[in-house]
């Protein structure tokens, strides 16, 4: 039976990987020194959100390449808008954010398709057998490709809070809305996600098999 909880578990196979760095500064000082032209401050801006928002974009391009080159323009174009950034009560992520996801909206305009075929080099297990990979390839597919039917706040949520692992507070001041609206959305894309991987049949065949902890 697929439920929330192992949802949430497979969501969590996306970021195994991924190492998290926490970097405490005063982001308001920055971005007003960045915005002076400081060149060391516009460093540690880039330095303080450029691993959240390659995740953000790797967990939504699947390719490593792809992602780095997406990176990169995402802290161009912060470069070249600071002069413009009003500070609102809004987290600055928010703002890179926004950013991040206008230029995966481009990416897939471009290429015609939601996603590409190859798993990130960063997601691969060296220790499981070639048939292990395509059960592996096939239930990832069937996960992103359900990301994609929902909403682009619910993906966004997911990903903050399950690979971002962002509190319910961080999330909620990133989205700007309150705690509750995001618990309930959380909820909400949760049981969407749930119904959508239940309707996929490959995938069900997938999770019920030794790999699915709540298979009976």
């Amino acid at each position: 039976m697929l439920t929330p909880e192992f949802i949430i578990s497979l969501i969590l196979v996306l970021s195994e990987t991924v190492d998290t760095v926490s970097i405490t500064v005063d982001v308001t000082k920055l971005i007003r020194r960045a915005q002076n032209g400081d060149k060391e401050a516009v460093s540690t801006l880039y330095q303080a959100y450029v691993r959240s928002i390659h995740r953000y974009i790797l967990f939504r391009v699947r390719n490593v390449s792809d992602a780095d080159d997406l990176t990169a323009e995402v802290f161009i174009r912060m470069v070249q808008g600071l002069p413009q950034y009003q500070i609102t009560e809004a987290p600055f992520a928010a703002w890179l954010y926004r950013i991040a996801a206008n230029l995966i909206a481009d990416f897939y305009r471009a290429q015609s398709r939601r996603f590409e075929s190859d798993l990130p080099e960063t997601l691969a297990d060296d220790h499981v057998s070639p048939e292990e990979h395509v059960m592996q390839d096939q239930a990832l597919d069937g996960l992103r490709a359900a990301l994609m039917q929902l909403s682009e706040e619910h993906r966004t949520i997911l990903f903050l809070r399950f690979v971002d692992r962002k509190s319910h507070n961080e999330v909620a001041a990133i989205m700007g809305k309150s705690m509750t609206a995001i618990k309930s959305a959380q909820h909400r894309a949760l049981v969407q996600l749930t119904a959508i991987l239940g309707a996929d049949t490959k995938l069900r065949h997938y999770l019920r098999g030794t790999h699915d902890p709540t298979a009976t």
